[in-house]
């Protein structure tokens, strides 16, 4: 059985508490030196020091940290290789104070970033929430400080155009980041993970590090309230085996990919899940490690807290259920609701993406339009994830000069010429009759729709005026990045010279979970009294990127990768703290 067909039922009070659970019980039962109980199979005692379940980007560091220091380590993972969640992403990195930073002129420090953060977090003062917010302070402080030298020592650089992502654009102590910090790794996700994939194949040939690929864990090992091992699962030739280990860590992402426990925990601040909702992470982020833990007694807290898109459309060529791909768009394109309206100030696009997605589910209908031209599209377009960056991903520089190239850029091209979320046309009327028919219904009213474009143009083409979406174009301009590779400038969307018009329909998708199990500053995993529950720990998104949610209700993006390296990092050295 899945770990997660009864998940549902587990998560219904996410701070219930479970008794220690029996070796295995309920399923199999064993003593404590491996032997079958029953009779019903035979399972192989393996012991090593530590077991990491999840070879993505967190687990892959405590791995290596770990297997530095000496210890004999267990990675486990699920699919057929290593690299998880990060393999398919941008690879960017929320960083303070950074060379980068420095050379554009951006003085950033601990307290201003801390301040954003913050006001992002909206953190509520209660016990959920006092653990995320020691995270927050730790996170932050490494960010100014050891994270990116340590990274930097290891072969990994950045893109010297450092991007501003969730600007927030309300007052100034309000949340979004207050200047640019979101920086791309050379090499995006894949290029992030090199020098971790390298240090764990270095030390498998010194036999430090046992990789399992397609294996799953199935239950904990409970000794005497302690975890000390777990039941792996291999899902290719349906075998199990009991691993004993002096340590546990759980870093198995969260539950994306699990659209009944999205539903179920879907944001109270919001209205109710879009029916058509599409998906951002492959169907193995189900929360099946969230169930594990707990059922062993972990704390599971702040689980109706998310980070779901309101901009994705779905993959031409899908690699998991709904597939979706995040839109990228420069300020440059209108922003409309389902029936044609233009979103309300600040809502324009990359600057507050909770406020965007609160507002969209109130109208009703389960998608929203972005419209622009071809022109704008060649400027400012762009879609989130490795694969469709290919020049930073390649670190070509070549590739990277085509963006300035007056078209659309090729994985851009690709969705418009073969998905099924845009429509393209050389005049307004033909074009409000195609996202009509895309969505089989007449919901935009072609005159409505002209008069708030025509007005925009207007303003546009004079240079002034007091549309506050161009008084976001003019101040994004004054930040060289933006200028050189975001903005398309006051451009008229109506402008025949730069048709065809483009609209695209855009759907919410889920992404990250921003709750998961509670743990202290060692990534100890805690019990609802707070105590530690011996044995365990947690990295990554399974532990909502520290402290059970370190983000509160908002991310600042950038802090998903980051959150897993510095939550690795913490989980490595406090077990080896806990060891010596």
């Amino acid at each position: 059985m899945h770990p997660t067909e009864h998940m549902s039922e587990q998560l219904d009070n996410p701070h219930s508490q479970r008794p220690d659970i029996d070796w295995f019980a309920g399923r199999r039962r064993y003593r404590h030196d491996g032997a079958d109980v029953d009779g019903s199979m035979n399972v192989v005692q393996t012991n090593v020091d530590v077991i990491v379940v999840g070879g993505g980007l967190a687990g892959l560091v405590v791995a290596a940290e770990l297997a530095d220091a000496g210890k004999r380590v267990m990675l486990l993972e699920g699919q057929s290789k290593l690299g998880g969640q990060a393999l398919w992403s941008l690879g960017g990195l929320f960083l303070v104070n950074t060379p980068e930073q420095r050379r554009l002129g951006i003085t950033d420090s601990v307290d201003l970033a801390l301040a954003d953060w913050l006001a992002s977090a909206e953190f509520n003062g209660g016990a959920n929430d006092a653990w995320a917010r020691r995270w927050a302070q730790s996170y932050v402080e490494a960010a100014a400080t050891d994270l990116s030298p340590w990274l930097r020592s290891m072969g990994v650089s950045f893109f010297p155009l450092v991007q501003w992502a969730e600007r927030g654009g309300g007052p100034a102590d309000g949340p979004g980041n207050s200047m640019p910090r979101f920086h791309v790794v050379w090499g995006t996700g894949p290029g992030l993970l090199e020098p971790f994939l390298r240090r764990v194949e270095t030390r498998q040939a010194e036999n430090l590090i046992d990789v399992r690929v397609a294996h799953r864990v199935e239950e904990l090992v409970m000794d005497g309230g302690r975890v000390a091992g777990c039941l792996l699962h291999n899902t290719v030739d349906e075998r199990s085996h009991a691993v004993h280990a002096d340590a546990v860590v759980i870093a198995t992402g969260g539950i994306g990919a699990n659209h009944e426990l999205v539903r179920r925990w879907w944001p109270d601040t919001l209205r109710d899940a879009p029916a058509d909702m599409l998906q951002g992470v492959p169907d193995h982020v189900d929360g099946s490690g969230l169930l594990t833990a707990q059922q062993a007694g972990a704390h599971v807290t702040n689980i109706d807290r998310m980070w779901n898109y309101p901009e994705g459309i779905a993959h031409h060529t899908p690699v998991w259920n709904a597939h979706a791909v995040r839109v990228l768009a420069g300020p440059g394109s209108l922003w409309l609701d389902a029936r044609g309206r233009r979103l309300p100030p600040p809502l324009y696009p990359g600057v507050d993406t909770l406020r965007a997605l609160r507002h969209l589910t109130t109208t009703g209908s389960p998608h929203s339009w972005l419209l622009c031209n071809h022109r704008i599209a060649a400027a400012e377009l762009r879609l989130s994830g490795s694969v469709h960056n290919p020049d930073l991903t390649n670190r070509s520089i070549v590739q990277l000069l085509k963006r300035a190239l007056p078209r659309p850029a090729e994985p851009i091209q690709a969705f418009i010429d073969r998905g099924l979320d845009i429509v393209t046309a050389d005049d307004p009327h033909t074009l409000v009759a195609r996202m009509n028919a895309l969505v089989g219904d007449d919901l935009i009213d072609e005159h409505e729709l002209r008069r708030q474009v025509l007005a925009y143009d207007r303003q546009a083409a004079s240079g002034f005026g007091n549309d506050a979406q161009l008084a976001a174009i003019s101040t994004a301009r004054r930040y060289l990045p933006d200028r050189l590779m975001r903005t398309a400038g006051n451009q008229q969307i109506l402008d025949p010279s730069a048709r065809p018009l483009i609209a695209i329909r855009m759907r919410a998708f889920t992404r990250k979970s921003l709750g998961g199990l509670q743990t202290d500053l060692s990534s100890r995993v805690l019990q609802a009294d707070g105590t530690a529950l011996p044995g365990l720990y947690a990295a990554g998104e399974v532990a909502g990127f520290g402290g059970g949610g370190v983000h509160g209700h908002r991310s600042l993006e950038g802090t998903f990768l980051g959150g897993c390296l510095h939550t690795g990092l913490r989980a490595a050295r406090g077990i080896q703290t806990d060891m010596s």
